[in-house]
């Protein structure tokens, strides 16, 4: 640059030499004064011509038609047009660069709000704007306390300790169908703020599920327990003959029977959410199931009978396909498990002397219809809904009476969405209800299937036998 600058002041001097030599041998002294100014003046000009040029250029904005110049100037216009294609590519990958990075935030399924130093939004993603019912085009510029006036949210906003989340009401909450959005403003740049949000909702619900499982659990347990506890005390401290010793021993098996039927019950939940899906290789016979599944309806209806002095068992009718029962692709201890559980609750919630039918029916489109339909005094429509959740009861002490865990029917749920199959239960109140288990056609083997599934299995294995 300096070198530069020395070229062009040797320049300048050179030409006012010239122009005062020339007009000293031209004209004498008075000429040398007049070619210094006029050689002076034309430089000067020359300057602010094409000074003006590319001023008048640079305003323009226009680097597409850069003007033409000479010299130092035309140096310069190049230098300049360069630092400008220099600076919108550094622009061009910077926009770039921020594009990907909100694309990448749009993406994101936590929200994302970007507040000014005076609370109003400068950004928002498309999940921040459902979760908050903004307008991402017309609620810029707008305050966050104006449009979300949740008193959780506007206590947090304004009490400047971020240092934790906070739960407020979704839009969409209802008091039927709750929604809950975790909140945490992160103060950055110069009084800005982000606010981050996600819903909570699912964690919410589990954590109130797990809470609500550990408290039933304790309080299932507690019961048998403390009668437990009161039968040791007193066999302990009190003189009791054959007959009272008899019949507290009697009773304190029927606790610990329904303590170890509740323990069961758990670890055969936890098996069912932990292990894999049946596969459609395994085989369970259905005419194997419907026949276990009547033996123990018998068997518990007759203790209950015995226990509760009824003075008529049961009645049992079991009901197979017209074209056969074949097998069902599935695991055969969950499927008689679920199976099961219906048969007993009818059989503990139906009186003396009732019937309860057992059936079994091949659909036309290929599915296959297990049902369990009991002559009970049925179940009110706003309790079905809520029959297979994890320790619901219709009647508390009735089920207690009756030995019930309140977990059969859950197990049902479970054991039928790992086999693809549809839970419907149909009661009406007075008149007993039907629990209808619909298996996809795809778990299916029918019995004429079977019969040529096991005559090529018999053949197969004919034709590997050593020849005698």
């Amino acid at each position: 640059m300096i070198a530069f600058m020395l070229w062009r002041f040797l320049l300048f001097t050179g030409a006012i030499g010239l122009a005062g030599l020339a007009g000293w041998l031209t004209l004498g002294q008075a000429g040398l004064l007049m070619g210094v100014f006029l050689a002076s003046l034309a430089w000067f000009v020359g300057d602010t011509y094409w000074s003006t040029r590319l001023r008048n250029w640079l305003k323009r904005n226009d680097q597409s038609n850069p003007p033409a110049m000479l010299g130092l100037w035309a140096e310069l216009g190049y230098l300049m047009r360069r630092q400008f294609k220099l600076h919108e590519k550094r622009v061009s990958e910077s926009q770039t660069r921020l594009q990907e990075f909100l694309a990448a935030i749009q993406a994101s399924p936590n929200g994302v709000v970007l507040l000014d130093a005076q609370g109003r939004i400068e950004w928002c993603n498309q999940t921040a704007a459902i979760q908050f019912g903004f307008d991402a085009q017309r609620d810029l510029l707008q305050l966050i306390g104006n449009l979300v006036r949740d008193p959780a949210f506007l206590a947090y906003y304004t009490a400047n300790n971020y240092s934790q989340e906070a739960v407020i009401q979704g839009r969409d909450s209802t008091p039927a169908r709750p929604v809950k959005l975790a909140v945490h403003l992160h103060p950055y740049g110069e009084g800005r703020r982000l606010l981050l949000s996600r819903d909570v909702t699912a964690v919410q619900q589990a954590e109130a599920m797990r809470r609500d499982f550990v408290a039933n659990v304790s309080h299932e347990i507690r019961t048998p327990l403390t009668v437990l506890t009161g039968f040791v005390e007193t066999l302990q401290n009190l003189s009791l003959n054959e007959d009272e010793r008899h019949r507290y021993l009697a009773l304190m098996a029927q606790q610990a029977g329904r303590m170890q039927t509740l323990v069961n019950d758990l670890l055969t939940l936890s098996k069912l959410e932990g292990s894999p899906l049946p596969g459609l290789n395994d085989r369970a016979s259905v005419q194997a199931l419907l026949t276990q599944c009547e033996q123990d309806g018998r068997a518990l209806s007759e203790l209950l009978t015995q226990g509760q002095n009824k003075k008529q068992q049961l009645k049992f009718e079991v009901i197979a396909s017209d074209d056969g029962v074949g097998d069902l692709a599935g695991n055969y201890n969950e499927l008689l498990s679920a199976m099961g559980n219906l048969v007993s609750n009818a059989v503990r919630y139906t009186p003396s002397g009732g019937l309860i039918e057992i059936k079994w029916k091949n659909l036309p489109d290929g599915r296959a219809e297990f049902s369990v339909s009991d002559s009970g005094p049925g179940i009110a429509p706003e309790h079905i809904s809520r029959l297979t959740e994890r320790f619901y009861r219709v009647d508390h002490s009735r089920s207690r009476e009756t030995g019930g865990t309140g977990l059969g029917l859950a197990i049902v749920k479970h054991v039928a969405q790992r086999h693809g199959a549809e839970l419907v239960i149909d009661s009406t109140l007075g008149k007993g209800s039907k629990f209808l288990m619909t298996f996809p056609a795809v778990r299916m083997i029918h019995l004429r299937e079977l019969q040529v599934r096991n005559l090529q299995e018999s053949i197969f294995r004919s034709d590997r036998l050593p020849v005698p």
